[in-house]
């Protein structure tokens, strides 16, 4: 049985990291911040930009200890790993399970349950705040559909039937956009989705571009920092692309 130890995530910007022994020592402007032995730790993730020495990476390197480099913003930089780790088992398990429908299935609903549920909750938070501005049957219209979409997403049974459900909810949700847009409607306008580009409302496209850029950015970050590979996941990401 493996024994899963702690992960150490160093989010100052400018603190650097190095070895003293079998402790890790945290460093900001030559002033200590704190002690943490090596022996405690499984991964270290950095979101700093002065990095660690190059003896700590060694250590980790040799003692299997994770060592993973990210922006300030979440954007994954680099990975190190030493030359024996457990990554080919966690590799074939990706496999694994990227292959078998029923496993790939499970984690596509996952996806999508979140997905869904946060846009019910947008609308439902829309309906608190500013009840006198809005279309009320409209929303509840909307919030009734997504909230079907939940119970159905749980007896799907196939990647397609998953599709499906994420479409339905996806045109509940953005054909009540616009309801959402209370400042600035001439500017912001929003008619629902195209294939054939933003048309008028391309302030609102890019502002959805940006922030989808970003979501894979973070994700595909936190995935590399636990050693997945983000580039194997049609079997399920393909549900939530669309």
């Amino acid at each position: 049985m493996r024994k899963l130890q702690n992960t150490l995530y160093v989010t100052t910007p400018d603190a650097y990291l190095s070895l003293d022994g079998e402790n890790i020592v945290l460093l900001q402007d030559q002033s200590e911040l704190g002690r943490i032995p090596l022996h405690n730790l499984e991964g270290i993730v950095c979101f700093g930009y002065k990095g660690v020495s190059p003896a700590l990476m060694g250590a980790c390197a040799e003692k299997g200890i994770g060592l993973c480099f990210l922006t300030q913003h979440g954007r994954f930089l680099a990975r190190i790993a030493g030359p024996v780790s457990g990554n080919v088992l966690l590799r074939e398990t990706q496999y694994a399970r990227a292959a078998d429908e029923i496993q790939s299935l499970t984690i596509a609903k996952s996806f999508l349950l979140g997905k869904i549920y946060n846009g019910r909750w947008c609308l439902e938070r829309v309906k608190r705040d500013h009840p006198m501005r809005i279309d009320q049957d409209k929303i509840n219209a909307a919030v009734s559909q997504m909230c079907g979409s939940l119970i159905n997403l749980e007896n799907a049974k196939n990647r397609s039937e998953l599709m499906g459900i994420e479409g339905i909810a996806a045109k509940a949700y953005f054909g009540v956009f616009s309801q959402m847009i209370l400042r600035n409607e001439s500017v912001f306008v929003f008619d629902g989705r195209t294939a054939a580009g933003p048309g008028e409302c391309y302030v609102i496209f890019r502002i959805y571009s940006v922030g989808k850029r970003d979501c894979r950015r973070f994700g595909n970050g936190g995935v590399r920092s636990g050693g997945w590979i983000p580039s194997y996941d049609a079997s399920w990401a393909c549900v939530v692309s669309s």
